[in-house]
Order: C-alpha cells, then sequence, then structure tokens
C-alpha cells in the first residue's frame, strides 16, 4: 500500500459526501483515486477507486434508502482511516473486503446489479488509467477484467483516440467554427 496518506484523505472525503449522499463528489474522488493508481500502479488504490464509485451509483439510484446500510458503511469507513491512520495494511484489506461484502447485501434482485456496477466500474476505471497511459494488458491485470473488455470499453468511449493536451489556439477555434456555420 504505497498511497497512505492519499487513501487517508480519499476516505475521509468519502466519509462527508455518503452523509450528505453526494454522488458527484464520490465519483470524483474514484476519478482521483485511480489518477494516483494509474502512476504509481497501486492494487490497493485501485480497488478503492471501483467501492467509492459503486457506492456513488448505488446512492445515486438511491438503493440505500430504508435501510441502515449508510450507517454500516460509514462505521467501515471509519474502521479504514483508522486502519490508514495505524498503518495496518491487513486490516485495511479486511475492511476493504467488508464493504464489497456489504455493498454485495442487498436484496437478492440488487444484488445481480450491484455485482454489474462491481464489473462496469471496473472496466470504467480501467479504461481511465489506460486513458493515463498504462498498457492495456498491464491494466486488464491490475483489475481483473479481460482485455477484449477493456478494448472494447476503450472504443466505445474514444480513449484510444484523445490527443492528450492538444488544444486548438483562439484563432484556429474561431476559424473553425465559421467553417461551420459557412
Amino acid at each position: 500500500m504505497e498511497e497512505r496518506e492519499n487513501l487517508l484523505k480519499i476516505f475521509q472525503e468519502t466519509k462527508e459526501a455518503i452523509k450528505r449522499e453526494d454522488v458527484l463528489k464520490l465519483k470524483e474522488l474514484g476519478n482521483q483515486t485511480i489518477h494516483t493508481a494509474s502512476i504509481v500502479q497501486d492494487p490497493d488504490s485501485i480497488a478503492v477507486a471501483i467501492i467509492v464509485y459503486s457506492l456513488s451509483k448505488i446512492i445515486e439510484r438511491n438503493y440505500h434508502k430504508n435501510s441502515k446500510w449508510s450507517d454500516e458503511i460509514i462505521l467501515i469507513v471509519e474502521n479504514i482511516i483508522q486502519d490508514l491512520q495505524k498503518d495496518d495494511t491487513k486490516l485495511f484489506r479486511k475492511d476493504l473486503q467488508k464493504i464489497r461484502h456489504s455493498i454485495n447485501q442487498f436484496s437478492k434482485k440488487l444484488k445481480v446489479y450491484i455485482k454489474e456496477v462491481f464489473r462496469k466500474a471496473s472496466i470504467n476505471k480501467a479504461s481511465r488509467i489506460y486513458e493515463h497511459g498504462i498498457s492495456m494488458e498491464k491494466t486488464a491485470e491490475l483489475l481483473g477484467i479481460s482485455m477484449y473488455e477493456l478494448a472494447d470499453y476503450a472504443g466505445q468511449t474514444g480513449i484510444s483516440d484523445v490527443l492528450l493536451g492538444k488544444t486548438l489556439d483562439t484563432k484556429d477555434r474561431i476559424k473553425l467554427a465559421m467553417d461551420m456555420f459557412n
């Protein structure tokens, strides 16, 4: 676990976002974690990104309502924060498993959906890692998905076509806009 301080900050903010049911903040935290994970290729950061993204989807679709699920998740997140503060990697990973288990404890109908969310979250986050320049093979290996799934998703989103950091200057944008309307 290479990014302890960053993960500590992520979980502190995740706890507050869950309390406020702030879906956008949770998605932002997931993306922030993936950015870090892509740089250091840390499997713990990748797992955290998938969990945080999955939590955002559950809250976004109001599947957590009418249960004590949020309280349970917040308690586990508090434990994770303590694990990180104590630098206890073993307990941290155990608590990550508890969150995954808790997410999977919804009704049977929802359980299928949650598993699909985990799968899609894995593919989504894998595509973001690939976008950051990590090889497709390494990315697929890190997240336990097939290269075919990653290639298919990257092709759908146009990630492989992105020209990193290339934007048009003001003159070229105006010229492009003028050409579009003539």
